[in-house]
């Protein structure tokens, strides 16, 4: 996307739905500024609008210009018309959440060293029972034939 000509741009501006057009109008990205490119009163304002920013003075917190809803809204308008790399970083992006699930992967809570997921009493012994169950029926053959060998008059002995 970063080799197209500005007559390109014009033309792929002209196809974009017009909330999306004027959020790239007020951030636009690197790609389409260049490199020395003065930045507009929002970007001075918010580098990305898509992140919470700290004020220098006073050192607190400014929510994102954009809410994550509205984050999610635009991301998905500018992956409909190929514009989604143009998009400043955000939680919402698919490549952000697919980086994401690569490095943590499929984290569940209650999975470290020492403790068990939460869930009904039934699905938490389930294993347990299964490889119980498993066992009884490897060991079947040689209960059967001890059960014949015996029979049933003598048989006093339960499987353990």
């Amino acid at each position: 996307m970063a080799s197209q000509s500005p007559a390109q741009y014009i033309q792929l501006a002209k196809t974009l739905p017009p909330r999306l057009l004027r959020f790239l109008a007020r951030y636009p990205p690197a790609a389409i500024q260049g490199a020395g490119a003065n930045p507009t009163g929002y970007q001075q304002e918010t580098p990305n609008p898509f992140k919470a920013t700290k004020h220098p003075v006073t050192g607190q917190w400014h929510d994102p210009v954009y809410s994550l809803r509205r984050q999610a809204d635009l991301i998905k308008m500018a992956r409909d018309h190929g514009v989604a790399e143009l998009m400043p970083e955000s939680e919402k992006n698919p490549e952000t959440k697919l980086r994401k699930r690569v490095e943590f992967g499929l984290r569940v809570k209650g999975t470290g060293v020492g403790q068990s997921v939460k869930g009904h009493i039934f699905e938490r012994r389930m294993i347990a029972k299964m490889d119980e169950r498993r066992n009884a029926m490897l060991n079947m053959p040689k209960l059967i034939r001890e059960w014949k060998r015996v029979g049933r008059k003598n048989w006093v002995r339960y499987p353990s």
